[in-house]
């Protein structure tokens, strides 16, 4: 039984590389119309060209989503192109390694704007315009299973961040259930993207001793394998339609079974 979206209409932050792209991806081959939004408007613009099979079907925008008003400019912008929105993908974050004591307080802020007060004011705009439109809709937080056990030391601004996504998911869909708007989140283990393969921003580990740390991660995962972005696209796919209906305020961990080592 396949799964379809045709019709739908669909945000998907930080959707330019990596599992944001990967979600879009499975998106748009289910049918629906996607909004991929990044912070680097060439790399989205180029992800829109590939996955289009229309002039209209896939669509481009380049916003930052630590600024302010970024939550409403996406969503009138959805409503500008497409007329309604559907399903809000919050995927866009950073996870910059620097252990807290050697934090400064701006990058702890910056990790705060754009992992959960970002991901929150983008889901509060989309919300309105779904209860603007009646026919409620699904809203899809992107967390981490650092959420629930920190992988490394220097990710504790990063950790925090995703831990609070997975509370307000919870707190959410118990404020927007009466609306027929389903929140739910995904909590991605080691996914192999090009931001993990490559030292995180701030880490002063080498190229040699990211790859050993890397693979050392996933001898301890017992599916044996590093996740890929469209592992995280096939649930985010399923969390969108009509087969999630009786679901909310849930994350969902994918993880090859990592939190279980």
């Amino acid at each position: 039984m396949s799964i379809e979206l045709e019709g739908k209409i669909a945000v998907v932050t930080g959707g330019a590389t990596g599992i944001g792209l990967g979600i879009a991806k499975r998106f748009a081959e289910a049918g629906a119309k996607v909004l991929i939004v990044d912070i680097d408007g060439k790399q989205a613009q180029f992800a829109a060209d590939n996955l289009s099979k229309s002039s209209d079907s896939v669509v481009a925008m380049q916003v930052d989503i630590a600024q302010e008003d970024a939550g409403e400019r996406i969503i009138a912008k959805c409503i500008e192109t497409f007329k309604t929105i559907d399903i809000l993908v919050n995927n866009a974050g950073i996870f910059p390694q620097v252990p807290m004591l050697e934090m400064a307080p701006d990058l702890f802020d910056k990790v705060y704007r754009i992992n959960l007060k970002g991901l929150a004011f983008t889901a509060k705009a989309a919300a309105l315009k779904m209860i603007e439109g009646g026919k409620g809709g699904k809203i899809i937080n992107i967390a981490s299973i650092d959420a629930f056990h920190p992988s490394m030391i220097g990710l504790a601004a990063y950790d925090a961040s995703k831990g609070g996504v997975v509370m307000f998911t919870k707190s959410l869909a118990l404020e927007l259930g009466k609306y027929g708007i389903h929140v739910n989140a995904i909590a991605p283990g080691g996914i192999q993207t090009e931001g993990t393969s490559k030292p995180l921003e701030g880490s002063k580990l080498t190229g040699e001793q990211m790859k050993k740390m890397m693979d050392d991660f996933t001898k301890r995962i017992p599916l044996g394998r590093m996740g890929m972005p469209d592992d995280i696209a096939k649930v985010a796919v399923f969390l969108a339609s009509s087969y999630s209906d009786y679901i909310t305020g849930e994350t969902i961990i994918v993880d090859g079974g990592m939190l279980l080592s």
